[in-house]
């Protein structure tokens, strides 16, 4: 690399050899007017910007007036906040922290699923790596063109299940660039220490291959021994280059991202926020849902709609929590159910998924229950009369008004979880929750909504984000070295993230913490994060105050570090 950011006593880039433009061209180095008349002399910066030297306060007023201009297009924002990234990072994320609430739905969801679709188009700037077919073989040798020698933090995907939008092609690198923003702003991890990758093994998007200003590579999608031998090199490849890297696996389609992680979590530090990390944010939000009610987890009763990647997670990391708290054998089948395309699932389908298995409901019980395979959702509610209601199916509408109704039918105050993205994916809008269940529900969707009026009341929707959770997984794993990321460090995260909902917010039958408070919750997070890795034994020995210590180490304050020249 030309150049280390470390800290030491503050932020520092140390071993700066550039010069002039070439370091106005660098997003990580780049000031722009901020540069202080010393600066200017010492980079060759004279005479290359405005003589007045501005602050960073009254540089975050000017970009954000920018963004402000493009008036009530989302897209248009967030093409303006991807073009500050590429030329100044650190005011970019200036710019996020001091409007938290209003830049992570333009930065991330809902708005990066219409960035993914329109990614050729909009194309300006490469960021990360595509590894592609072509590069079997010399994967390593593509990985050393980054410049980096000391990446700690790796979010990648094939792009194939993008959000609820599905095969985006290349399109989905938005996805891991996206996620290390919110990792920067929300954990402080320097983004000269992440790095986003696609692999672009095709596509089987028709209108994207057909597409003549498609950039990404052009072929069907590659699967089969062919698709693992090309990922086995790719993780080969990243142990050999940066061996105390953490990897997100990010965007895979259900049965692979399953494959993926158990095939490589014992190796290489690794989890899949798809499963897991929106596992433990459900969990955060029941938790708060059974603060709300007075009641305990183990009082709950679970019908899961989905059944692929998120909603196998969901129902993996409750029934963890349900097991914890003393429910076990066939009560713990009858409190979790999962409902997918096909109905109720249950063990005897001939051609159950492997990674289903665990959490089908077994057919002898079903039949206990008055269920049969096949019961629709409306059956399996009726009958199981579930308090939460919990949606990852990418289908919008899905939780239609008999659904709503019979859920509210059999319980006074449910709770419905609408959880899929982007916005035009979710399984039921607030308004129509509240007026099917007469203003009784308590509400989470994946994506932002407003408050919904009731009568007199305001009710409130609280978004059920993985921000909440993956920034500080990942920096709790970092700051603990730990060699792999348990489920139990996911639980953690969830019952860490449900405690700091205040009573305030319990009242007025909020969920989650406020989104503008990410850096505190994040820190909290990684804080339980790293005592449960080294508790458990998956990092190495470290007192909560080595703790502390290493996340004061670790987190970056977003401003502008000081430039040390070579």
């Amino acid at each position: 690399m030309r150049y280390r950011v470390v800290h030491s006593d503050g932020w520092r880039v140390e071993g700066v050899k550039e010069r002039g433009q070439s370091v106005l061209l660098d997003p990580l180095l780049n000031k722009g007017t901020a540069f202080t008349y010393a600066e200017r002399q010492v980079f060759g910066l004279e005479g290359m910007l405005p003589h007045q030297v501005t602050s960073e306060s009254e540089q975050v007023k000017r970009a954000y007036e920018h963004i402000l201009v493009k008036g009530d297009n989302p897209l248009e924002k967030y093409v303006g906040m991807m073009s500050l990234q590429d030329r100044n990072e650190a005011l970019f994320y200036q710019v996020m922290g001091h409007n938290v609430a209003e830049m992570i739905p333009i930065v991330y969801t809902p708005t990066v699923g219409e960035a993914a679709v329109k990614f050729s188009h909009l194309f300006r700037r490469g960021r990360g790596l595509w590894i592609t077919p072509n590069h079997k073989g010399r994967m390593l040798q593509v990985l050393s063109h980054v410049r980096s020698d000391d990446v700690r933090l790796i979010v990648v995907t094939d792009n194939e299940r993008i959000l609820g939008l599905g095969d985006q092609g290349a399109g989905g690198m938005v996805i891991p660039i996206g996620k290390l923003a919110l990792y920067t702003l929300g954990a402080g991890i320097h983004p000269a220490y992440t790095l986003p990758i696609s692999l672009d093994f095709g596509t089987d998007n028709d209108e994207l291959l057909s597409d003549p200003l498609y950039v990404g590579w052009r072929g069907n999608r590659v699967r089969g021994a062919m698709f693992d031998e090309l990922v086995a090199e790719f993780i080969d490849a990243v142990r050999h280059r940066w061996p105390e890297a953490l990897l997100q696996w990010e965007d895979f389609k259900k049965a692979n991202a399953f494959a993926l992680l158990d095939r490589y979590r014992e190796s290489l530090p690794s989890f899949n926020d798809d499963i897991q990390g929106t596992a433990a944010v459900t969990t955060a939000g029941v938790l708060s849902y059974c603060r709300i009610l007075g009641q305990k987890l183990s009082e709950q009763r679970f019908v899961l709609f989905g059944a692929g990647a998120a909603g196998v997670g969901i129902a993996r990391l409750l029934r963890h929590g349900l097991e914890a708290a003393g429910v076990v054998g066939d009560e713990l089948h009858r409190r979790v159910v999962l409902v997918d395309s096909r109905g109720l699932v249950t063990d005897a389908r001939a051609d159950l998924e492997g990674y289903k298995r665990s959490v089908a409901c077994p057919a002898d019980l079903a039949n206990e229950c008055g269920l049969e395979a096949g019961d629709d959702l409306v059956a399996v509610i009726d009958k199981m009369q579930p308090t939460v209601l919990i949606g990852a199916t990418g289908q919008a509408g899905s939780f239609n008004e008999t659904v709503l109704k019979t859920l509210a039918t059999h319980t006074e105050k449910p709770l419905v979880m609408a959880l899929s993205n982007p916005t035009s994916k979710c399984e039921a809008t607030p308004t129509e929750i509240v007026t099917a269940t007469d203003g009784r529900a308590l509400m989470a969707t994946g994506s932002p909504f407003d408050p919904v009026a009731f009568g007199a009341r305001m009710l409130p929707v609280s978004q059920c984000n993985n921000v909440y959770v993956f920034p500080g997984v990942g920096l709790g794993s970092i700051v603990s070295k730990a060699k792999v990321v348990t489920d139990s460090m996911f639980a953690a995260a969830a019952d860490e993230l449900a405690a700091m909902v205040s009573d305030d917010d319990i009242e007025a039958g909020r969920l989650y913490p406020p989104i503008e408070d990410l850096r505190s919750i994040t820190r909290r997070v990684a804080a339980a994060v790293a005592a449960d890795a080294v508790s458990s034994g998956a990092a190495p020995a470290m007192t909560s105050g080595q703790i502390e210590a290493a996340l004061d180490h670790h987190i970056w304050d977003l401003r502008y570090p000081m430039l040390i020249p070579s």
